[in-house]
């Protein structure tokens, strides 16, 4: 089968591997129609995570069951699934009070994903075929056929929305409150995307991407030029601007409450500097978010920070050690959440709001490419390429069959 492979620092390669075959009885083989290249594999593809030479990578699947072992009940060979990214057990004391992205089991850490470095064996689903273990646990069903409307937006449920989701909820997004999210990329754009489905009643998505941007206002949220300026003190001004909040405010309020009650870090340890273009800074969506959130505001992180980074600066870096602004933070009673999404928690959920026509979360999808054309939109995406917003590559057979 052909599957898309890690060669080295910015370097993909779509490669020959033997079909994957079942190994426990609650398995099941997987035929890929669809998978996503997301923009945490930007980080193995720059060579910012130990990942090993010839990992099969891709966490973001969804296809037709191909077959299933003997103990596997609720999931029959031709139903239609999408797999969370978290690898998970279903039994273990985290997994059993829904916290599957901290599965006990299923890896050395306390998580396990698909063809991630540091989460455990388990092969990517940038192929055309993917193992599936603890297979009734992991599937969620879909229905329609492959290829049909709904191909992007259940893809989505794999990841990112779900993901963006448990962003809104980290940040405490409630109908009525103001939120910040800094980064328009796929996660961001979607948490922007969600706070609006909660009832936000002004989001503002922070960028350099032009066309991401738009596609944030596409969406109905504001959107931050950085390069325009300090995004905390565009936000700032144009909160003191709106006359409608000002006087909606009591005396001695209008100066502390310019800025909002929720921010969201989409962006993680990859973070530009604002002052120096073209330099990172892994605190600088951290410090950001803590200047922007009001007293008694909400911050969730939900880009990754990861460790060990080997292609970071200094050796605190390396080992995902970054300063934080903890004065400011306490000083203003800030609550804050962070860590991967436990997709379990809500892609059942999401996958109706998708049916019934209420959410449309592949409106982000720039892009569908064929396997070969993978390691040529890494690059593009990785490059931030104009356009470039959410790459997935279909397999075209796989859906026929």
């Amino acid at each position: 089968m052909k599957a898309v492979s890690y060669q080295g620092e910015r370097r993909m390669a779509v490669t020959e591997r033997p079909k994957p075959g079942l190994k426990e009885p609650t398995d099941a083989l997987l035929r890929v129609t669809t998978s996503g290249i997301c923009g945490s594999d930007l980080h193995m593809y720059d060579g910012r995570t130990p990942l090993e030479k010839g990992t099969v990578v891709g966490h973001e699947i969804m296809g037709v069951i191909e077959e299933t072992g003997d103990a596997v009940r609720s999931i029959r060979k031709g139903d239609r699934v999408v797999l969370p990214f978290n690898v998970s057990c279903g039994y273990c004391h985290n997994c059993y009070r829904g916290n599957t992205h901290a599965c006990l089991t299923m890896n050395q850490q306390p998580h396990a994903a698909y063809g991630y470095a540091g989460m455990g064996p388990y092969q990517g689903g940038q192929a055309e075929y993917v193992l599936v273990p603890y297979a009734d646990f992991n599937c969620l069903k879909l229905p329609g056929e492959p290829g049909d409307k709904f191909e992007d937006d259940f893809l989505l449920l794999s990841d990112v929305f779900p993901t963006a989701y448990h962003a809104t909820e980290l940040a405490a997004v409630t109908p009525g409150k103001t939120v910040a999210v800094f980064g328009a990329g796929p996660v961001g754009l979607l948490s922007a995307y969600c706070s609006l489905l909660r009832g936000a009643s002004e989001v503002y998505i922070v960028d350099s991407v032009k066309t991401r941007l738009e596609k944030a206002r596409e969406f109905g949220a504001i959107p931050i030029n950085f390069e325009d300026g300090d995004p905390v003190e565009q936000i700032r001004q144009m909160r003191k601007k709106d006359s409608a909040h000002q006087k909606s405010l009591r005396p001695r309020e209008a100066d502390k409450l310019t800025g909002v009650d929720c921010a969201i870090d989409a962006v993680g340890y990859q973070a530009h500097d604002e002052k120096h273009p073209g330099k990172e800074r892994p605190s600088q969506v951290i410090d950001s978010c803590a200047r922007v959130v009001n007293a008694a505001g909400n911050i969730c992180l939900i880009g990754v920070y990861m460790a060990p980074d080997p292609g970071a600066k200094d050796e605190q870096a390396k080992q995902g050690i970054h300063p934080l602004p903890i004065g400011e933070l306490f000083d203003k009673a800030v609550t804050i959440g962070m860590g991967q999404c436990p997709v379990k928690k809500y892609n059942e959920y999401l996958r109706d709001l998708i049916i019934q026509g209420r959410a449309h979360p592949g409106k982000i999808v720039s892009h569908h490419i064929a396997i070969d054309d993978a390691p040529d939109a890494y690059e593009k995406f990785n490059r931030r390429e104009p356009g470039y917003t959410k790459v997935l590559i279909r397999f075209e057979d796989a859906m026929a069959a």
